[in-house]
């Protein structure tokens, strides 16, 4: 019963982490399809509107939900004894493998390439104007990989799950 309650646990988490994280980066996608670059002026002025509109758009739930539906997909795949052989892409686990790999690279684009150039554009960071200027480029194409990648790992982990004779 233990394990069955923390799988349903874990499942629901990962339903809703990845419901979030993958959803934010769609609507991303979608609400600004393409790179508009920033001016000096734009980032000179804390108070200034277009400040306070990347400062409301900057709210940290995904990227915590990356981590959370990383670590429940992890919980699960451990709780049925399946992590080592997908974390080595043996047999029929490989598909879950190749999407939990390709999921850990976005994590990892997340929270160092696109977080740590994200706060120097905030202000949450020292950083000269230039450097601003030039992280909200670096930001804008690392959510854009984390976006295309997100299409291999949904296939993948639904191939895992429900094409085992593609992969067998």
């Amino acid at each position: 019963m233990e394990h069955a309650f923390i799988e349903v646990l874990a499942r629901w988490l990962h339903f809703a982490g990845a419901l979030i994280w993958i959803g934010h980066n769609y609507a991303t996608a979608v609400t600004r399809a393409r790179y508009v670059p920033l001016r000096a002026d734009d980032l000179s002025d804390p108070d200034g509107p277009v400040q306070r509109t990347l400062m409301q758009r900057e709210h940290g739930t995904f990227r915590y939900a990356s981590l959370l539906t990383l670590l429940s997909g992890l919980v699960i795949l451990y709780d049925r004894g399946w992590l080592a052989d997908a974390l080595t892409l043996q047999g029929h686990l490989a598909p879950l493998g190749a999407g939990i790999w390709i999921a850990v690279l976005m994590v990892c684009n997340l929270w160092f390439v696109l977080w740590p150039h994200q706060k120097k554009i905030l202000g949450f960071v020292a950083a000269p104007l230039d450097d601003r200027l030039r992280a909200s480029r670096i930001t804008f194409l690392s959510a854009r990989v984390n976006t295309m990648l997100s299409v291999p790992v949904l296939f993948f982990m639904g191939a895992g799950a429900h094409a085992g004779a593609l992969f067998g």
